[in-house]
């Protein structure tokens, strides 16, 4: 497991406020008010990877006010990025007063004022959300430029922006099974996804190393690959023309960032775990094997009997009343 939990049911009643101040302040220094400080609810999973901290947050309608002698006194130089999951939130900061809904990402500078506010004050009304907290030296990119973007609506529904906020709500659903030895590892993923996004979004990718630039492409493949495995002809040349690369590239980043697996195996191996998790599932015990197959890039049941067999030493067909016989 990665990270540590906080529940305000575990904390007295009167102390919960209080310790929810203190757990935000620790990487969001800034005044915190609410209504509901007599009866406060939260909940948050802080995980730590490396020098990049991933938040999952929930609360009850909260005012957060960063003023600017608390900005003279102390600066972590760090941006906060927020990604809201469900309610609405209201941000004066740079300048700009904007407000914020469900999949909207939104950027904030520790290094300048902000009040960010709950849109909706009444109860019951629970703003959900991810927080990413990083040091600004480590975006490789102008911070004059990185300003143009402080407190706008940032996409988060297509493209690098959809594929990070994919991956930060991932990494709280998979929390409980990840190692703390991956958390290094996850932070650079997080930092290459936000450098890449950033520079897009300002047209300064150019800025970026070549390092970066290859990681962020691969993972834009990788979730291409995932969100098409269910097509017989996804190919290498496929892959490549929807992403504007060489098919020699795509090799070569993705051997990079898969530890020497090929573009063609890790296919093979992403369509034969799916359909191993489908044939031991209940719910889909009448679906006929060729179907689950088919499904998973495997048109010819006799292609996807050979490479199920040869990946796990048994057929299909056995391997399926093994698995549902043992939950009988």
């Amino acid at each position: 497991m990665i990270g540590t939990v906080f529940r305000s049911d575990d904390v007295p009643a009167g102390d919960r406020f209080d310790y929810w101040r203190e757990l935000v302040g620790r990487t969001r220094s800034s005044e915190i008010i609410s209504d509901h400080a007599a009866d406060f609810w939260a909940q948050q999973r802080l995980m730590e990877l490396g020098p990049v901290t991933v938040s999952q947050m929930s609360f009850l309608p909260t005012r957060y006010h960063r003023t600017p002698k608390m900005v003279r006194q102390s600066d972590p130089e760090l941006y906060h990025l927020t990604l809201l999951t469900d309610g609405g939130l209201a941000l004066d900061h740079a300048g700009r007063a904007s407000t914020f809904v469900s999949r909207d990402l939104h950027l904030a500078d520790s290094s300048q004022p902000y009040d960010v506010r709950s849109a909706d004050d009444r109860e019951g009304c629970v703003v959900r959300g991810m927080a990413v907290d990083f040091p600004k030296a480590l975006l490789p990119l102008p911070p004059y430029r990185v300003r143009e973007l402080l407190s706008r609506e940032l996409p988060g529904r297509e493209g690098i922006g959809a594929l990070l906020a994919e991956f930060l709500v991932g990494l709280e659903r998979q929390a409980d099974i990840l190692q703390p030895s991956d958390a290094p590892r996850l932070g650079t993923v997080v930092l290459d996804l936000l450098s890449a996004w950033f520079a897009q979004l300002l047209e300064t990718e150019a800025a970026l190393s070549p390092e970066t630039r290859s990681r962020a492409t691969a993972e834009r493949v990788q979730a291409f690959i995932r969100q098409n495995l269910h097509d017989p002809e996804l190919t290498p040349p496929v892959i490549a023309a929807a992403h504007h690369i060489s098919v020699s590239y795509l090799h070569r980043i993705f051997q990079q960032q898969s530890h020497g697996e090929t573009v063609a195996a890790w296919i093979r191996r992403r369509r034969l775990e799916s359909a191993h998790r489908d044939l031991a599932s209940p719910a889909l015990r009448g679906t006929p094997i060729h179907l689950v197959a088919a499904r998973w890039g495997y048109p010819r049941a006799s292609d996807f009997t050979r490479a199920f067999r040869a990946a796990y030493g048994i057929s299909p067909k056995d391997y399926r009343q093994q698995a549902l016989s043992g939950r009988e």
